[in-house]
């Protein structure tokens, strides 16, 4: 089983995977990102968001499968967010089309939440400016995350709204989602 964990910025997903890997028998984690630093490298300067790069998701879709492949069925988690839905549908179709079971939750919390844990957050600890430009972009991304939940996201995955929610619930609803609590 491939886990998509997808949702806003401060939503939840990291925290979410580390458990979800921790309590699920030999799973593994994929960070997605790690195909678009590598595309970026191949290509600098020429996209904006490397989810744009259109060898992106052919490739994450594959690399998933390979990882899924090599670990003897064992569940991959990906912590991902993605916004697009023609995106999506392009990942996961592909997932599913080689028949392998794709669980895709949503971990949302309202604005003021997720502002707040943006806020709060601080990616590079030494370097206070740095962290304030990680936060302004992730800031910037609030908008279009709450136009895809709206649109189509939330009717696409499982929604676990972790407004209120301590980690270890979250992690509760996430296995009772995906059958294992």
């Amino acid at each position: 089983m491939i886990i998509w964990l997808n949702g806003p910025f401060g939503g939840g997903k990291t925290t979410l995977a580390t458990t979800l890997q921790q309590e699920l028998p030999g799973a593994v984690l994929f960070d997605a990102e790690e195909v678009g630093f590598l595309l970026r490298q191949i290509f600098p300067g020429k996209y904006k968001d490397f989810q744009d790069i259109p060898a992106w998701r052919p490739l994450v879709a594959e690399v998933a499968l390979r990882c899924h492949q090599e670990n003897d069925g064992h569940p991959v988690i990906i912590p991902m967010t993605l916004l697009r839905q023609d995106y999506a549908a392009e990942i996961h179709g592909a997932v599913r089309a080689a028949g392998v079971p794709l669980q895709h939750l949503l971990l949302h919390a309202d604005p003021d939440t997720v502002s707040a844990r943006i806020d709060s957050s601080v990616e590079f600890p030494d370097d206070e400016a740095r962290s304030e430009k990680v936060r302004a972009f992730r800031r910037k991304k609030l908008p279009i995350y709450t136009a895809a939940y709206d649109s189509w996201l939330a009717a696409d995955a499982e929604v676990i709204d972790t407004t209120h929610f301590t980690p270890r619930q979250v992690a509760d609803q996430a296995l009772k989602i995906i059958g294992t609590l």
